[in-house]
């Protein structure tokens, strides 16, 4: 079984899924992104400036499906990454979906000084943040545990995934 962080960029699933691959010495931690950036050997802002955002999401699954199958990996997925249905199956059917949330004003204090988000890389950007939220917010109430990292350390929120995989096994 993997453990498939999901939510919105800002959300922590970077920070907390390395934080629970320490703790959980069962699994190991991959970030997706990070996994495409090899793959293609330019940075995510790079591909999204020169390809567009539907090749992005095509190497995205690819990286995706290859992850799958694989077990006992916690997985920090892209925040789109759910737009597509394909994915979530294949995401269900190999694991538990976890979704980290937040506010769009915690968002945006947190992804502030990044650049390195082309999503973002707009005249207003809280806006934009508040439009994707609302887009997205359907596709990511389709997953297992939904946790709120608002007003949570990422210890917080560590201990309650951590809760969930022991309920897994």
């Amino acid at each position: 079984m993997n453990i498939y962080l999901v939510g919105f960029m800002g959300t922590g699933k970077t920070s907390v899924g390395r934080l629970l691959a320490q703790k959980e010495s069962k699994f190991r931690f991959v970030d997706l992104d990070e996994l495409i950036e090899l793959k293609e050997q330019r940075r995510i802002v790079d591909i999204f400036a020169e390809e567009g955002e539907a090749y992005f999401r095509k190497v995205e699954k690819k990286i995706l499906k290859s992850v799958a199958t694989q077990k006992q990996f916690i997985v920090a997925c892209g925040g789109g990454i759910v737009l597509d249905q394909e994915n979530f199956k294949i995401m269900r059917a190999t694991g538990k979906v976890i979704c980290l949330t937040a506010s769009a004003k915690e968002i945006f204090k947190r992804v502030l000084t990044n650049s390195e988000r082309p999503l973002l890389n707009v005249a207003h950007p809280q806006k934009r943040i508040e439009l994707l939220l609302k887009m997205r917010a359907p596709y990511y109430l389709k997953a297992d545990k939904i946790i709120d990292t608002t007003d949570l350390s990422l210890k917080e929120v560590t201990k309650k995934i951590a809760k969930l995989i022991a309920t897994c096994k």
